[in-house]
């Protein structure tokens, strides 16, 4: 049984030897280990912070993107409809020129044929009335074939002259 029971001098020796080794271990080794120990608790903290941070940062991009789509779209809509104005507002334009320009090739083509018809009118009655100094001209050379017919005709155009003046 001596195996399983130690003696006495076997334990006070396992004693001294915890307690040197405790108070080896108390004086160099436990700071060390506690220093190890909150750096890599520090380390451990920093990268949880470091990814709480990356996490917003993430985030707050995200947000940042959404907002930029957002207004990309606006801005292409805003565009759509100003296109869509000046669109409809071009061919209004093109519209109202073409009747003006075409009231103005109607007005000159009323103008140029009034003037076509004067010159046809004053045509014909200069026409007609050589026609008819040409028949005037013939009936009084047959009237007048005596002086004093003649002389009567010269008579009345003075007098109507005389009265007109």
């Amino acid at each position: 049984m001596e195996l399983f029971t130690p003696d006495f001098g076997l334990i006070f020796w396992m004693f001294v030897s915890f307690a040197v080794l405790f108070l080896i271990l108390w004086k160099w080794g436990w700071p060390v280990i506690m220093k190890g120990v909150s750096d890599r608790a520090d380390l451990i903290d920093k990268g949880v912070e470091y990814a709480q941070n990356a996490k917003q940062q993430l985030d707050h991009a995200r947000e940042e993107a959404d907002n930029y789509i957002a207004d990309a779209r606006r801005q292409q809509a805003d565009m759509l409809r100003e296109a869509d104005k000046m669109k409809t507002q071009i061919i209004e334009e093109a519209r109202s020129a073409a009747q003006s320009e075409a009231k103005k090739v109607m007005d000159a083509a009323k103008v140029s044929i009034e003037q076509e018809r004067k010159q046809a009118e004053q045509q014909f009655r200069n026409e007609v009335s050589s026609f008819a100094l040409d028949i005037a001209q013939k009936v009084v050379r047959n009237q007048m074939k005596d002086g004093k017919a003649q002389e009567q005709l010269v008579n009345s155009l003075l007098d109507e002259m005389e009265k007109q003046n």
